[in-house]
């Protein structure tokens, strides 16, 4: 039998906990060590594991694996100390606060030969997974179309004000629908234009709680990404996920009636509708619209188990992550890019 292997856990917050409930479950894995700056309320199952005071702390524990749930500007000297420590990484989205710093989590993986797995949870998403094969058969160029505004108050609020200390909602949430844009083109990106706005008094001066960004691929393709958070976000069209070629559209078609700040609503499809562009002689469309039910699609906590379950499978069949690391610190790039342009005011060329 092969040993489980034994993680420390860095970050108890909405995904920190989730992560640390999928290694609690997975018998491929063992918690030796959770940490999180301030107390923090867990579940009745993490209840048992050894609290650390410290990250160093964690370090000491020698796990095998350190998961890096912690805020942005940590993820990357965290990440980097547990590899040259001897640990393979998990790491939250976005995998820096900048690309250089993501740069240089991924040559540490490289030069210490540890497996590096970042947050991408919507690439374990089968519902998500075959949104973007669907988008790719109709061939580019492709019109991509997708936000994710949440209406956020009381606890979802405050979080998302933490939050903005170190990333703007357009770069935290971005980085996963810029990476899905990437995966349905397979193109280049080369011009991003973003723009910001401030529609809260509380918070800073600098910080922004509304973004959008627009990208343009080497093959013709574009897409815009939009994210707001707080009180005053409208729920009107908050979740758009929708892609066009000359051959159609693929479209993810929410529930009436979800909620913008429900963390299931941010992964979950209902429905994907596909549209076809042939006509008939007359004029009149050749197909009827396809629809592909979703309904028994994994929740959040189920997508976090299967995030972990491919980090085992990574570390225990040597699989190559190169591109895998790659696509993470494109993904960034191009969302950086867009908080450049927005405070420059000008393209950035990619």
């Amino acid at each position: 039998m092969t040993s489980p292997l034994r993680v420390f856990v860095a970050g108890l917050g909405q995904m920190g906990r989730s992560h640390a409930l999928a290694y609690h479950a997975n018998p491929g894995f063992e918690i030796v060590g959770l940490y999180n700056r301030s107390e923090v309320d867990l579940p009745d199952e993490l209840k048992a594991y050894p609290r650390v005071e410290s990250f160093d702390a964690g370090l000491a524990l020698k796990p095998d694996v350190v998961s890096v749930n912690t805020y942005t500007d940590s993820h990357a000297p965290f990440a980097i100390a547990a590899m040259e420590a001897g640990a393979h990484v998990f790491v939250e989205k976005p995998l820096a606060a900048n690309a250089e710093a993501a740069r240089a989590v991924v040559d540490a993986a490289k030069r210490t030969g540890k497996k590096l797995v970042i947050g991408y949870i919507l690439r374990h998403h089968p519902s998500w997974i075959g949104f973007i094969a669907k988008a790719r058969e109709l061939g580019p160029p492709f019109v991509m179309r997708m936000n994710l505004n949440q209406q956020s108050s009381g606890p979802s609020w405050h979080i998302h004000k933490q939050l903005m200390q170190t990333t703007s909602p357009l770069v935290d949430c971005g980085v996963h629908y810029v990476d899905v844009m990437c995966q349905i083109t397979d193109a280049k990106p080369v011009e991003v234009r973003g723009m910001g706005v401030r529609l809260s008094s509380e918070i800073a001066e600098t910080q922004v709680n509304y973004g959008h960004l627009q990208v343009i691929f080497e093959d013709g393709s574009v897409g815009w990404y939009e994210a707001g958070w707080g009180p005053m976000i409208s729920e009107t069209a908050f979740f758009v996920k929708d892609v066009m070629s000359p051959k159609g559209s693929v479209s993810i078609v929410m529930d009436e009636g979800a909620k913008s700040d429900d963390v299931d609503t941010h992964t979950k499809t209902a429905r994907i509708r596909v549209h076809h562009s042939e006509l008939k002689a007359d004029g009149s469309f050749e197909r009827s619209d396809e629809w592909f039910s979703t309904e028994d699609e994994p929740g959040h906590q189920a997508l976090c188990d299967r995030e972990q379950a491919y980090l085992l499978k990574a570390i225990r069949e040597d699989i190559d992550l190169t591109r895998h690391m790659q696509d993470a610190v494109t993904s960034l790039e191009i969302a950086l890019a867009a908080e450049v342009s927005m405070r420059e005011g000008r393209v950035v060329k990619l």
